[in-house]
């Protein structure tokens, strides 16, 4: 099974709408082979909060305009650093940079197909590159844990 046109047709507009609002490293991945709650994530990122937080309503606002849809929930808001908003068929992560690098949701979802997307969510993957942005990864208190299962992982898939 793979994403439906319906679902295909709300990644489009949610990875422009990110886009217009010049979203940061825009992707989306078919999930539909393994999850049952939905067809697609979408994942843009901001190097600010204000910014995630006009990302998050610009969405909103054009999936509602093109495709008469709402979501059925909305998380993240008040803090404005991921805001996630459900919209069954598909599912939109957008991540201030900071949480986005630490939390990596492209290497959980790395073997699924990515879908296309519009060139102007294409080119947002430059966009952090070209900025001042340096995303900073947060220690963890398990770091060293992380580091041995990390290994091991890579040991594995030699």
């Amino acid at each position: 099974m793979t994403a439906t046109d319906r679902a295909l047709e709300l990644v489009e507009t949610a990875a422009q709408a990110a886009a217009d609002k010049l979203a940061h490293n825009i992707i989306a991945f078919d999930v539909s082979e393994v999850l049952a709650i939905t067809d697609a994530f979408v994942l843009a990122s901001a190097p600010n909060d204000r910014q995630v937080k006009a990302i998050a309503d610009e969405i909103e606002e054009k999936l509602a305009k093109e495709h008469q849809v709402k979501p059925v929930r909305r998380e993240g808001e008040r803090e404005g650093r991921w805001i996630l908003l459900d919209y069954l068929d598909i599912v939109v992560h957008v991540q201030h940079s900071e949480e986005r690098a630490y939390y990596s949701l492209e290497r959980l979802w790395k073997d699924c197909p990515e879908l296309e997307l519009p060139e102007d969510a294409k080119a947002s993957r430059k966009r952090a590159e070209e900025s001042d942005e340096a995303p900073v990864e947060q220690p963890s208190e398990f770091a060293h844990v992380e580091a041995v299962l990390a290994a091991e992982a890579a040991k594995v898939r030699r």
